[in-house]
């Protein structure tokens, strides 16, 4: 989760630099700006990480939910199967 967070973090502070460096202005005439930067880069890396989450629980609880019909089904089947191999004899 932190790895996440850093990363934005220093992908906001890169977009700083990115802006001041196009329009040629000076990389240090304003460093209150650094930690705004970096903060909404972060918030936006963790907002990032919750939606990770929650996409990573909708598909573990679909994937039980598949694994879940399909070992219904199979046991439906072997009982289908056991009772025509029954009445064969």
């Amino acid at each position: 989760m932190v790895n996440k967070i850093l990363f934005w973090s220093g992908f906001g502070l890169a977009v700083r630099f990115w802006q001041l460096g196009i329009e040629m202005r000076p990389f240090f005439s304003q460093p209150w700006a650094y930690p705004i930067y970096g903060c909404l880069g972060a918030s936006f890396g963790y907002w990032l990480q919750g939606v990770e989450g929650n996409q990573m629980r909708y598909l573990r609880e679909s994937r039980d939910i598949l694994l879940e019909k399909r070992r219904r089904r199979a046991e439906r089947e072997a009982a289908a199967a056991g009772q025509t191999a029954e009445a064969a004899h």
